[in-house]
């Protein structure tokens, strides 16, 4: 998912120690655009991930790429905002790369739709008989003022 806004705040890095070796967390807070603006906080892990942040500026506009993951704990669940990409973004422009989409400002080549090729007379009227509606039924009610049944 992608979100784009204005970077607020750099939330303090943690680190540790796991089993698996050390570990740093970092995080941020961005503030959409529109009408009503909002106010979100994203999670960072990893050496490469955190240093993202720190070549930002404050109160630049930024796209945010993130995926969301919940968990329960105790019986209540938490949402975690967990950031993969966060990059400078200049309003007004297309969206940076996302799920494979690039913008190169050109229109791209489209193949033509292929024709429908002739049915049989069988097919066609099988395709008339599967759609009742598609004609008026001989049976209608008559006209009167009005057109309603009752």
């Amino acid at each position: 998912m992608e979100i784009t806004g204005r970077l607020i705040k750099i939330l303090p890095e943690t680190r540790g120690e796991s089993a698996r070796g050390p570990w740093v967390r970092g995080g941020f807070v961005i503030e959409t655009d529109g009408e009503y603006p909002r106010q979100v906080a994203f999670t960072c892990f990893g050496e490469d991930r955190v240093a993202m942040i720190q070549s930002v500026q404050l109160n630049s506009p930024v796209a945010v790429t993130f995926t969301p993951e919940s968990r329960e704990f105790n019986e209540r669940w938490y949402t975690d905002l967990r950031c993969t990409r966060i990059q400078n973004y200049v309003p007004g422009q297309m969206p940076p790369v996302s799920n494979g989409y690039q913008w190169n400002g050109a229109p791209q080549q489209v193949a033509p739709a292929p024709q429908p090729t002739a049915q049989p007379a069988a097919a066609a009227h099988q395709q008339q008989a599967a759609t009742p509606f598609a004609s008026t039924p001989t049976n209608a009610m008559p006209n009167t003022e009005d057109d309603l049944p009752f």
